[in-house]
């Protein structure tokens, strides 16, 4: 692929930092963006000299999710318009948020997430495709029931289905205390601490780090991670039809946010003003 327009990729001895570069977006993921990531990580994973990849975004944010409608995307869209109808969503939904995703988990190098701010939806997708996940004490993320549903393999089942019921952010710390997020570092921290880590998995001998990666993923294949991804994605694209249902309960709000998102961030504030109330000096 050419010179790369939404992304970074730059060699730092022999570590491959990819940098998602949309933060006037927050780092929104375009087709363009997921293609020039799967470009940067098939690079980085046939670069003898890539010993290490970190994936970050420049920015507040991580990546607020996938680009409901940025001018690029839309111009995008219009210049490589998909198949009308479930044939065309299914296959442009597959063909960015499966294959690419598991590509970029099954890289043969050990990958790192830096993630910042918001780490929502898509964003939850391409730092969970990682094999560790470092956030800055400022992170949020949200799951929910998206396309690469990767969300009960890193959540134990009932807090995946807790956190989902109610559709609700989870901060850096919970993350953290979920398994989720490796550890937390502080926010002007960030980069500095995941290269630091990055420098010394360098070290390390690559095909023993392959092998290490490799020997973790099949532990999970064997548990059938690749077959519920498979059926979980069928389960999603079922899910996104009905939220054109006449009977679909949410209100679909103004802009480009998605309905679920919407009520996580009313659950927020919510529970902030809850907070703060009771904090409050009673008079």
């Amino acid at each position: 692929m050419a010179g790369y327009t939404q992304i970074r990729y730059e060699l730092n001895d022999h570590i491959g930092v990819i940098s998602l570069a949309r933060p006037s977006v927050r780092n929104a993921q375009s087709r363009i963006l997921i293609e020039e990531l799967d470009d940067a990580f098939g690079n980085a994973g046939a670069d003898p000299s890539v010993r290490v990849i970190v994936l970050r975004g420049d920015g507040d944010h991580f990546s607020g999710g996938h680009d409901l409608g940025s001018p690029e995307e839309l111009a995008d869209r219009q210049a490589r318009p998909a198949e009308e109808g479930l044939r065309g969503r299914y296959t442009r939904s597959w063909d960015l948020n499966i294959a690419p995703t598991l590509r970029w988990r099954n890289v043969p190098k050990p990958t790192i997430a830096a993630v910042q701010g918001y780490c929502i939806f898509a964003g939850w997708m391409i730092a969970s495709a990682c094999d560790v996940v470092v956030a800055a004490d400022d992170a949020l993320f949200l799951p929910t029931n998206f396309q690469y549903f990767s969300v009960p393999w890193d959540l134990h089942p009932r807090k995946a289905k807790a956190i989902l019921f109610e559709s609700r952010l989870i901060d850096a710390r919970e993350a953290e205390a979920l398994d989720f997020v490796s550890w937390v570092v502080p926010r002007e921290r960030l980069d500095a601490e995941v290269l630091d880590y990055a420098a010394r998995v360098a070290e390390n001998d690559p095909f023993q780090l392959r092998m290490i990666k490799l020997a973790i993923n099949q532990a999970q294949e064997a548990q059938g991670f690749t077959g519920h991804l498979y059926g979980a994605h069928a389960l999603h694209m079922l899910s996104s039809t009905g939220e054109s249902d006449p009977g679909y309960v949410l209100q679909k709000p103004d802009g480009r946010r998605r309905p679920m998102v919407q009520r996580a961030f009313e659950n927020y504030e919510r529970r902030l003003a809850k907070r703060d109330g009771a904090g409050a000096d009673p008079g």
